[in-house]
């Protein structure tokens, strides 16, 4: 299965068009409070700016730090795949 961004790698004008979608979302009011409220956790747990490619799990009342920036699975996925290596 192809990811998201490997779409967008071999796809520019696709890329293009997903950015200027995505530079309007992020001056809504929305957007904006998703955003801002990411910064916040991230500051509060320390993480923030600091170049360590962690990020806090951003979603309402979390206090999850140091999960990776980069997967592009979701956490219940990941939580299967380390499962399934545990039986194995």
């Amino acid at each position: 299965m192809a990811s998201t961004s490997d779409y967008y790698k071999s796809n520019p004008k696709a890329k293009r068009k997903r950015l200027v979608q995505q530079k309007k979302y992020n001056k809504t009011t929305k957007g904006l409070a998703l955003r801002v409220n990411a910064n916040r956790l991230n500051r509060q747990l320390g993480t923030y700016g600091n170049g360590d490619n962690k990020d806090a799990a951003h979603y309402k009342g979390s206090t999850t730090k140091g999960r990776l920036q980069s997967p592009s699975t979701n956490r219940k996925s990941r939580l299967k795949i380390k499962a399934h290596k545990k039986i194995a």
